[in-house]
């Protein structure tokens, strides 16, 4: 849809092609460094709205122009698609096209922002999923440490370095996936691992003395069973299958999985939090521990302190249920009903 950029910046006005106008907008995104997956999601949201805006405003798509930009247009457009997509899809080509129309407003090719009468879905607000049970991270760490996992070639200084990374460090899924050996930086007692999050945001993650060992021990046990005793160059994958290629998440979500049920614990993982349940409990226990939501924030990653603080309000709420089922509260509750 979006027509290649010929190096000069064209002059937009309402008059201006849409495909013309995106063109634009995505060369001006450009210093912003935008990941390949943010790319093409923005501009599938571009094409796959397109003819909807063309049915809105009765005019092919290869004839919309910026000035068919309108407020009735667009809820028209808006209201097709949310019948076919979900509420978080939904809220993504909103944001899209509502940077987009931003841009235009700025290049004086619109008057003002269409897309503020433009009604969004407000983003779903869900509780963290962290393991259940206060020992289940302890029992799943022991029962990967003894190599309890089955496997046709088991490698438990692998297994056991992965939850272990999973489980305090709070990283994402691809998060892991895409570290390098090289990403552990630092002397002994101040290691951190380097992690490029979403968007291509880069956060240092603190590395404790305990995990640190865990990691050089499966490096060195990698040197062994795959490179003749030679170390891992720094810029190959830090985790790796079995015959040495870079972890998928497909891969990574079988081995999560098994270690789940080799420990005996895939009971106490909440539906569809698979990998992601280790994340929670990681942040759920930082909090536990007195940690503020700005730090949360800091660790984990977050964009929004908004997310963050969903674990602050969960662990709030986990205390109340505690202090709720306490002895003391219970003779108050017998001696409030004799009332």
């Amino acid at each position: 849809m979006t027509p290649p950029f010929s190096g000069v910046s064209p002059q937009l006005d309402e008059t201006t092609a849409l495909p013309t106008a995106h063109a634009a907008y995505e060369v001006a995104r450009l210093p912003r460094k935008d990941s390949p997956h943010t790319v093409a999601a923005r501009r599938r949201d571009v094409g796959g709205m397109l003819p909807r805006l063309a049915v809105a405003t009765g005019s092919p798509v290869d004839d919309l122009v910026v000035a068919d930009l309108t407020v009735p247009a667009l809820r028209a457009a808006f209201a097709d698609f949310a019948g076919t997509h979900a509420r978080s899809s939904i809220a993504r080509c909103w944001s899209t096209w509502n940077g987009w129309c931003d841009f235009l407003v700025a290049e004086e090719a619109l008057p003002g922002n269409p897309m503020a009468g433009v009604a969004r879905p407000r983003p779903a607000r869900q509780a963290p999923k962290p393991l259940r049970g206060e020992d289940t991270p302890e029992l799943l760490l022991a029962s990967v440490a003894a190599g309890a996992r089955q496997a046709r070639r088991p490698w438990p200084e692998r297994d056991l370095a992965l939850i272990a990374t999973l489980l305090v460090s709070g990283i994402r899924s691809a998060e892991l996936t895409g570290l390098r050996v090289g990403d552990l930086v630092g002397g002994p007692g101040d290691e951190r691992l380097h992690v490029r999050g979403k968007g291509n945001a880069e956060r240092s993650v603190p590395v404790e003395p305990a995990l640190a060992e865990l990691l050089r021990a499966y490096l060195t046990s990698r040197s062994v069973r795959l490179l003749g005793g030679r170390p891992a160059r720094l810029d190959a994958p830090l985790f790796v299958d079995a015959a040495g290629r870079p972890l998928t998440r497909n891969q990574l979500q079988y081995l999560v999985r098994s270690c789940y049920r080799s420990a005996g614990i895939h009971d106490r993982v909440h539906r569809g939090s698979l990998v992601h349940a280790l994340r929670h409990t990681f942040a759920t226990r930082v909090v536990a521990s007195g940690a503020s939501a700005v730090e949360v924030m800091r660790l984990l990653g977050h964009q929004s302190l908004t997310t963050s603080q969903q674990y602050v309000d969960a662990g709030a709420q986990e205390l109340r249920s505690a202090a709720a089922g306490s002895a003391s509260y219970a003779a108050l509750r017998q001696l409030a009903s004799r009332r």
